[in-house]
């Protein structure tokens, strides 16, 4: 399939009225504009661990912490004088009282777990627990020396929400959708250029997320780790074309069966990475201490703000590159007819390398954008795989441009999809959008139809 083709005018309508459909859901389903949000009140309260250290005048040590807290007239409100108490197998530990800001650090022996409870007799005037039976947390686990719980406090308004409730989320799943593009593009290129359907992509992405947390657990500015981890991402790509894929192309191996390969390497590299990483999630310096903010309408912290502009930054390159450079001519002539540009002196072998080093480095950037929006774990790229396969089909396969709509659609459906179901789910949308595309429009939005035979 060619990655040149231009999509046609109904393609446009019909991506039009995708984005219209998903919008329209997304206002339409909406609760009064005057209806206060948990969301909100959540964010009003947000507590940090680099706030709690800062309370507590040092290093939290072995603890339990939080910090109670309340939206009151529309402004959060600290109880003082609240009782938390720590028990481990009927045994009490310790106990504590909350200060003038709510806070309060309950020292442990070490990991394990425990149960924490609030005495609600101790509560002021004016507070009160959301759910009076969660006023005991019966199973805290603490892995890392501490661990921070939240009791809820004040009137429960969750499932209520208002229209800024519902276009923060709409952004959040065009933050998701950037990432997906930016992963999903070398993977949509690979498969342009050999088309090889490659499961072991989402290593890369985790490859990339891992090697930017290693550095950055080093010692090194996190900014400063992502150029380093996306050229370990190219390298990582090339190699794997260097070692494996250009042999196998050269002994004529079937493509499904590189598939299978491309399986087994996927199932063997994620399995070192769990052991190596440890099944523990992990955190960028630069993601703690994050809180959103109100934008207008909507309410984003400023690494979302960073990583939606650094996706749209890479996403106009790879186009341009694709459109305007003589690279990009190369690509789209390898992928339309590897053996016509080969006769007309181009380096098939050459360009695909090249489309390798630029789909590690692009697989390995998603990895880091999507570890800074979460955390970083050892199956983070298996995690998002069927997403990116499913805005690969949705656009188009082989067309990197049907990738990058594909998965501002699919990012923004996922997200918004969490409103109205539980968000356990909401990649059960990936598989959905997936099964509906390849019954009514195998070919994706902006793929062209083939004949075969």
């Amino acid at each position: 399939m060619s990655l040149d083709r231009s999509p046609r005018t109904p393609h446009r309508f019909t991506l039009a009225a995708l984005l219209a459909l998903v919008l329209t859901g997304t206002f339409f389903w909406g609760s009064p504009a005057s209806a206060q949000s948990d969301e909100a009140d959540a964010a009003r309260c947000a507590f940090t661990k680099a706030e709690a250290v800062e309370a507590n005048g040092g290093p939290l040590g072995q603890s339990i912490w939080g910090r109670l807290c309340q939206v009151r007239d529309g402004k959060p409100a600290f109880p003082e004088g609240v009782e938390i108490t720590v028990t481990q197998d009927g045994k009490e530990v310790a106990s504590a009282t909350t200060d003038d800001a709510g806070v309060f650090v309950v020292e442990i022996p070490g990991n394990g777990t425990y149960q924490v409870a609030l005495d609600t007799k101790t509560l002021p005037k004016g507070f009160a627990l959301t759910d009076a039976d969660l006023a005991t947390l019966g199973a805290v686990k603490v892995n890392l020396g501490d661990q921070q719980v939240t009791f809820r406090l004040g009137e429960d308004t969750r499932g209520s929400r208002d229209l800024q409730d519902y276009l923060t989320t709409a952004a959040k799943g065009l933050r998701l959708g950037l990432i997906l593009a930016v992963a999903a593009v070398g993977l949509s290129l690979v498969y342009g250029v050999t088309g090889l359907i490659n499961f072991a992509h989402a290593e890369l992405v985790t490859f990339g997320a891992i090697v930017a947390f290693v550095l950055n657990d080093a010692g090194m500015p996190f900014w400063l780790c992502i150029p380093f981890a996306i050229a370990a991402g190219c390298l990582a790509g090339y190699t794997s074309d260097r070692l494996l894929w250009r042999p196998l192309r050269k002994r004529n191996m079937a493509l499904v069966s590189q598939m299978v390969v491309s399986i087994g390497l996927s199932i063997a590299v994620r399995n070192i990475f769990l052991i190596v990483f440890g099944p523990n999630s992990r955190r960028y310096t630069a993601a703690s201490g994050q809180r959103e903010k109100d934008f207008g309408l909507v309410r984003l912290t400023p690494n979302d703000l960073i990583i939606m502009g650094i996706c749209v930054v890479v996403l106009i390159g790879i186009t341009y590159m694709l459109r305007k450079t003589r690279l990009g001519t190369a690509i789209r002539a390898t992928a339309d007819n590897p053996d016509l540009a080969a006769s007309s002196g181009i380096g098939v072998n050459k360009i695909i390398a090249i489309v390798w080093i630029i789909c590690g480095g692009m697989a390995a950037l998603g990895g880091i954008l999507y570890g800074l929006s979460v955390t970083v774990t050892s199956d983070m790229g298996f995690i998002l795989l069927l997403s990116m396969f499913a805005a690969v089909v949705l656009g188009g396969l082989g067309n990197a441009y049907g990738a990058l709509f594909g998965a501002i659609i699919l990012g923004v459906m996922q997200e918004t999809s969490g409103l109205f179901v539980d968000t356990a789910y909401k990649f059960v949308v990936a598989l959905a959008v997936l099964i509906v595309v390849l019954l009514v429009r195998p070919q994706g939005l902006l793929g062209t139809k083939e004949r075969f035979g």
